[in-house]
């Protein structure tokens, strides 16, 4: 919409809809040399007066026209009333959305460029319809969970000259939450570290510089358990708590990845994935054996099904080497684990050390 009133940029990833409207306010402001002539509004509002306020200085800023003529721009940023959120919801928010978007339809395109961005958004609202029609609407980060990451992740080290495999970059992924932010951030700092080292990043290099992203699984001591290795996996609980974290994420965690190399397992017993897991393969067992997880849709270490093909097929390595009795075993330890760190509670390292010796020592 070249002729469009305004252009919104709006998504439920706050970092992406920061990004793409950065680009857009570059290209808008590209012919508007006073800086005078470009005016940038905060719309984030907590209140109902918040957001009066941001309305009002919006609807001032493009009612004022240059002192000596020209074109001018205005973004109005970070635009947090669009959402579904009490504020949002409000009728005085919505009256004042009403307000600004009958603004908004009378602009003259050739006059005054103007830019809204604006995260989260409910696109189930009238109001963004309404938007929609007057406007030209762009939705950034609709992949996904964590797609969108992906591809910011692989463009940066592609930018680079680094390269990542795909099971090494799920993994990332999954310390950093799907986080777009964090996924700009690691790439560099990986890419950087890779430099002289060669252009693959390595699972070495994600468990040893890329720390866990909020609630994110603790995949060093995680993935130490699993390999299987007694002296790797003590070294991993070490570290584990020397960084001052508890022990019940971190039991969560492995016996998140106990479900799955179960399942797995079972799979593969089955005669499946005797080639690996690919997507079709898994799309297939799920097909065979999906009806069994009914109503489990969404993403949880309870349903193999839901688990990205990628990941799957690193945790396969570790199941065939485990027979589901074993595993139960680990299970059945964690829980022990968790109920000994109750009843000593300040000797948590203590349990985690016993508990990885009597899973491993005996292998």
């Amino acid at each position: 919409m070249a002729s469009a009133a305004f252009t919104l940029i709006c998504g439920a990833d706050d970092y992406l809809v920061a990004r793409e409207g950065a680009a857009r306010w570059e290209e808008l402001c590209k012919e508007v040399e006073d800086e005078y002539s470009r005016e940038i509004v905060d719309g984030a509002a907590g209140n109902l007066s918040e957001v009066e306020h941001a309305v009002s200085g919006f609807i001032a800023a493009v009612m004022t026209m240059p002192m000596f003529g020209g074109r001018k721009c205005v973004w109005l940023r970070n635009v947090s009333f669009l959402a579904d959120t009490p504020t949002g919801r409000s009728e005085g928010a919505k009256a004042l959305v009403e307000k600004l978007i009958a603004v908004l339809a009378g602009l003259n395109p050739a006059e005054i460029g103007v830019l809204i961005t604006a995260s989260p958004i409910d696109r189930r609202r009238r109001e963004y319809k309404q938007l929609q029609g007057a406007g030209d609407v762009r939705f950034v980060g609709g992949e996904g969970k964590g797609d969108a990451a992906q591809r910011i992740l692989e463009e940066e080290l592609k930018a680079a000259g680094k390269h990542i495999r795909p099971d090494v970059a799920y993994a990332l992924l999954e310390k950093i939450h799907g986080n777009s932010r964090m996924a700009m951030e690691e790439a560099r700092k990986l890419a950087l570290y890779a430099d002289g080292q060669g252009s693959e990043i390595t699972m070495e290099m994600v468990h040893s510089l890329v720390p866990p992203f909020g609630e994110g699984d603790f995949f060093e001591a995680v993935d130490a358990f699993y390999s299987l290795d007694l002296d790797e996996a003590l070294g991993a609980v070490r570290r584990h708590f020397f960084s001052g974290n508890d022990i019940r994420p971190l039991l969560t965690s492995l016996q998140n990845r106990a479900r799955l190399l179960l399942q797995l397992r079972v799979l593969y017993d089955a005669g499946l994935f005797s080639g690996g897991v690919s997507k079709q393969g898994l799309e297939s067992a799920a097909l065979r054996y999906g009806s069994a997880f009914e109503g489990a849709d969404s993403k949880s270490s309870s349903n193999v099904f839901t688990q990205n093909p990628y990941y799957l097929n690193r945790l396969l390595d570790t199941a065939k080497r485990l027979r589901t009795k074993r595993i139960i075993g680990f299970q059945l330890e964690f829980v022990k684990a968790f109920e000994q760190s109750i009843s000593r509670s300040t000797e948590q390292e203590a349990v985690m050390r016993e508990t990885v010796i009597r899973c491993l020592g005996a292998a």
